[in-house]
């Protein structure tokens, strides 16, 4: 598209206020970002002198852009996806299961193990929920681990990971949205500041190694603990591949390789092997590494599967397109927020007019971090997604801090991802949310109920943790006193309740 900017006044930022409110309204992000991008063309069509049919028309033209633009993108969280489905259905997952099941002796280990597989299969956060559900729900039920205590611990280390993990569906998806501000380099800066991911895995492990529930995951504990029952529901459905021979090796090999030419990928397109720094190149072009990292990964499971017959060639494509058929929702996310973006940036100036807003009033800028926080939990929560969040968010934020040479851009970022990534994590609607209790076989509402005041405790930490960020401006700090208060609140609402440790 070759549009002129317009910079159209206070309108401009009606686009992105009538995406967020229909979402809230309507709890459809979909609809939602198409009718900011179609206000916002109307807006451009109006203050250019065109029609409403320019309108329409141009609505579509951005839309067609940002996929061009993306292309390399939506290969990958192709591939990606095909990956996971062809694994998922290797028996790999269940051989893992049966290995891993005469080695776990007690309680403390089987939590362990079910968060270091969570953190072991960090490419994409629905292939973390249903893998580690199917692989440790058996193992945890040996040990009197409640379900709800699996489907926390599976949600703690899907999407929590994912964003903070550099080869990643996630990871991805928010280096495209940071295009403006440095792209795949900027993601990587907004990692220390991302304490919402970074404060759960820590309170995960504080979980698992002292067992110092409280709240009603505690109750859930208890009832498993003394009867046995963990309030698992429903059969699995997920079967072993033909003739059971998936091994442990099925479901490591593909992802490690996966993610070792991903890494390499990145290097060779930025042009480390002829002599770029490793620094540069791989944040050159990391979709199209990514990309070859993925394609990599696919081949190995076709090399590792197929002459074993662990499964045909019809199933293994087949598996493929049903990969693909589950990265529609999340990629229609990622069109129209783009677009929306592009709307907003490049065509009716947006951010000029917050920038200007923002500096004309004085705003301080040292309480951004924790205000947008807020919002982004507050917006994720109610729409039950992060990528709808942050896609509406993250050009606004960049926009905001447009020409101001405020050092606060990164760190707000980060405070954006938190954001998005609590109200993912804790809201019913969340298909994160919903895949967790899925995984784990444990119902919906009960999954819900005993981890919403474990993610809103470390929220409330993070929101204060990001005031201080606005004014030292570093995140060591913030994040040290913040996991220091963390540990030391979970101990007392443990000890209020006359918890003890267990293993």
């Amino acid at each position: 598209m070759e549009l002129e900017l317009l910079r159209t006044g206070w309108v401009s930022i009606l686009p992105p206020v009538i995406a967020i409110v229909l979402a809230l309204v309507t709890r459809e992000v979909y609809s939602s970002l198409f009718a900011g991008i179609f206000t916002g063309m109307l807006i451009y069509s109006f203050a250019s002198g065109a029609s409403v049919l320019a309108a329409v028309a141009r609505t579509f033209d951005m839309m067609a852009h940002k996929i061009a633009e993306n292309g390399y993108m939506i290969i990958f969280l192709a591939l990606l996806w095909a990956v996971v489905m062809v694994v998922t259905r290797s028996g790999g997952s269940q051989a893992y299961g049966k290995w891993a099941s005469t080695r776990l002796k007690s309680k403390r280990s089987s939590r362990l193990a079910t968060a270091l597989l969570g953190l072991l299969i960090f490419v994409d956060d629905g292939f973390n929920c249903l893998t580690v559900g199917t692989v440790m729900g058996p193992i945890t039920d040996k040990h009197r681990v409640s379900r709800e205590k699996l489907a926390y611990l599976i949600d703690a280390t899907a999407a929590p990971v994912c964003i903070i993990a550099p080869v990643s569906s996630w990871a991805v998806a928010v280096a495209s949205e940071l295009d403006s501000a440095g792209g795949f380099s900027a993601f990587l800066k907004t990692i220390p500041y991302n304490f919402y991911a970074l404060l759960t895995l820590l309170m995960v492990f504080a979980l698992c190694v002292g067992g110092m529930d409280f709240g009603p995951m505690r109750r859930a504990e208890a009832r498993a603990d003394a009867t046995g029952e963990t309030g698992r529901i429903g059969q699995d459905e997920q079967k072993d591949a033909p003739g059971g021979k998936g091994r442990v090796l099925d479901l490591v090999l593909p992802i490690l390789v996966l993610v070792v030419c991903a890494i390499l990928g990145m290097a060779y397109v930025g042009g480390f092997f002829s002599g770029v720094p490793f620094s540069q190149a791989i944040g050159a072009n990391p979709t199209a590494g990514l990309t070859l990292g993925a394609f990599a990964g696919l081949v190995t499971a076709m090399v590792l599967y197929l002459p074993r017959r662990l499964m045909t060639f019809t199933a293994f494509m087949e598996s493929i397109v049903d990969g693909i058929k589950g990265i529609v929702p999340p990629m229609l996310i990622l069109i129209l927020s783009w677009s929306l973006s592009g709307v907003c940036r490049e065509l009716i100036g947006t951010g000029y007019f917050v920038g200007d807003f923002i500096q004309n009033t004085r705003f301080p800028l040292a309480l951004l971090p924790a205000i947008v926080f807020a919002v982004a939990a507050f917006l994720s929560f109610s729409m039950g997604t992060a990528w709808g969040t942050f896609g509406i968010l993250i050009p606004i934020v960049t926009m905001i801090f447009a020409g101001t040479g405020s050092d606060l851009l990164i760190p707000t970022l980060g405070a954006t991802l938190a954001g998005s990534v609590y109200g993912d994590h804790c809201s019913p609607l969340s298909d994160t949310t919903i895949l967790a209790s899925t995984g784990a076989q444990v119902r919906h509402i009960d999954h819900v109920e005993t981890q919403l005041p474990y993610a809103t405790l470390v929220a409330v930490i993070c929101g204060v943790g990001y005031v201080i960020v606005g004014f030292v401006k570093e995140p060591w700090i913030p994040l040290a006193l913040s996991a220091a208060a963390l540990l030391g609140i979970l101990y007392a609402l443990h000890r209020g309740e006359g918890g003890r440790a267990d293993g």
